[in-house]
């Protein structure tokens, strides 16, 4: 079975997006390509700050709803935790 993942985008607005996918570096090229969602449209990715893994996808709903209600800080914090290597990325 494929994992669900949590992600945190870096937008060029200085502000966060928080989603989740089944391939994050997909999503993220459908986010930078415009076809992303309304926030990533006005707000352009910069980069995945992290991502977490999930067994199902309510389980990374829940988490996702849980990152959104976070300060900001502490969303960088969770991405700092959740750090993803360059290489995956680029990928």
């Amino acid at each position: 079975p494929r994992s669900w993942w949590l992600y945190l985008l870096a937008c060029r607005d200085g502000r966060t997006y928080a989603g989740i996918a089944l391939d994050v570096d997909y999503r993220f090229q459908l986010h930078l390509s415009g076809k992303g969602a309304r926030f990533t449209r006005a707000n352009p990715p910069l980069a995945v700050l992290g991502a977490q893994s999930f067994a199902t996808k309510s389980e990374a709903l829940k988490a996702e709803a849980a990152l959104k209600k976070l300060p900001r800080a502490q969303r960088l914090e969770w991405a700092r935790r959740w750090q993803r290597t360059e290489a995956k990325n680029n990928a």
